[in-house]
């Protein structure tokens, strides 16, 4: 399990190194060499951008083949980040697209389209937040502008699609 660890680029000292032992503690250096290449594939990945990326979250080699394809679709065809983004930020991969970054995506996206965004912000600051601060940020200040804003992201925690966010 170590070798098969540092061979995925986690080296011994790094405060990552317990978690990818956990990571590939079950599958076999086969399984592993799948899903790195399972995540090139998807992902649109180098060898490089894989390493760091599951050096950074060595929890991908766990994911389903079916929730990797469906990440890899929301973020690189809907949001249209680029790989290399996603891939020096692998954190985002593991939030749910529902209940977290298809939300939060379509606030951003509406303050965007309706001028109501006083500066950019990455999408990785926008996803990774706590729900609080998110709320506190950018559906609180814009209660006048847009007062629908707070139901339709609650709605949209929910799985429906509020007219409002539903964008040409």
């Amino acid at each position: 399990m170590v070798v098969c660890t540092e061979g995925i680029g986690v080296p011994r000292g790094s405060g990552m190194f317990r978690q990818a032992l956990q990571s590939v503690a079950f599958l076999s250096k086969e399984k592993v060499t799948a899903k790195v290449d399972y995540l090139k594939k998807t992902f649109g990945w180098s060898d490089a951008e894989v390493r760091i990326a599951v050096t950074r979250a060595p929890m991908l080699l766990q994911r389903s083949k079916d929730m990797l394809q469906r990440r890899s679709k929301f973020f690189i065809s809907e949001v249209g980040l680029e790989p290399a983004y996603i891939a020096h930020r692998p954190v985002i991969i593991g939030f749910s697209i529902e209940g977290r970054l298809r939300p939060r995506y379509y606030v951003l996206k509406f303050l965007k389209v309706n001028g109501l965004l006083d500066r950019n912000r990455g999408y990785c600051y926008i996803f990774k937040i706590r729900e609080e601060e998110f709320v506190k940020k950018f559906i609180c200040p814009h209660k006048e502008a847009a007062p629908h804003l707070a139901e339709d992201y609650a709605a949209t925690c929910k799985g429906e699609v509020p007219t409002n966010f539903k964008f040409a």
